[in-house]
């Protein structure tokens, strides 16, 4: 989905078989101190971590608009109005007029990335269109953009400790409650924010 070419590689599904990637399928949670308006308090879902890179969706940044229903009208997806509808997200600051549907693996496609067996990511109309006619994963949201990290930089932030990382769980992932996301992810790993300083160490 999407007309611009990605700036950071996104690993196909032979990539996401490799476990170079300590951090694929994992939450990476922004520590307290960090203010960049992209990661503010940001939840992210990794679905690749490898040599080359990383990217990941990020979890609490809800879209009022476009609707689903506008988007599926744009790329000419039947049935409009759709049967079914979920929500859109800003998945990150990379390549935002490019579309993810980060949804559970119920449902997988060609060219689905199986990220673990529980979660998977699908950048294809097929899962557009499968939703639309009220079928597709049974949970799952449409992600505008990711967030991308090249080389050994996700690595570097880390024992920078701008992150902290957690094990994800479905409901985290995918349920509405963004305004307590992050400090539900936090609780992950029985951390309280208030608490936290800048000088903490990494999970």
């Amino acid at each position: 989905m999407g007309r611009r070419k990605a700036e950071t590689p996104i690993p196909d599904e032979a990539d996401a078989e490799q476990p170079d990637g300590l951090l694929t399928g994992q939450l990476l949670i922004a520590m307290p101190t960090m203010i960049t308006p992209h990661f503010s308090q940001a939840v992210i879902y990794i679905c690749a971590h490898t040599p080359e890179g990383a990217m990941g969706i990020v979890l609490n940044r809800p879209l009022a608009s476009p609707s689903f229903g506008d988007l599926l009208e744009q790329l000419d997806v039947s049935p409009q109005p759709p049967v079914r509808q979920i929500e859109l997200y800003r998945g990150g600051p990379v390549d935002a007029a490019r579309g993810f549907v980060l949804h559970t693996a119920d449902w997988t496609g060609d060219g689905s990335l199986m990220v673990d067996p529980t979660i998977a990511l699908t950048a294809s109309l097929d899962v557009l269109k499968s939703i639309a006619d009220g079928g597709g994963p049974e949970r799952g949201f449409l992600a505008l953009g990711y967030a991308g990290w090249g080389p050994g930089q996700l690595d570097r932030e880390m024992t920078e400790n701008a992150w902290l990382s957690a094990p994800a769980s479905i409901d985290i992932v995918f349920d509405g409650n963004h305004e307590t996301k992050w400090r539900r992810a936090m609780g992950i790993l029985k951390v309280d924010p208030v608490l936290l300083s800048g000088s903490a160490g990494h999970a």
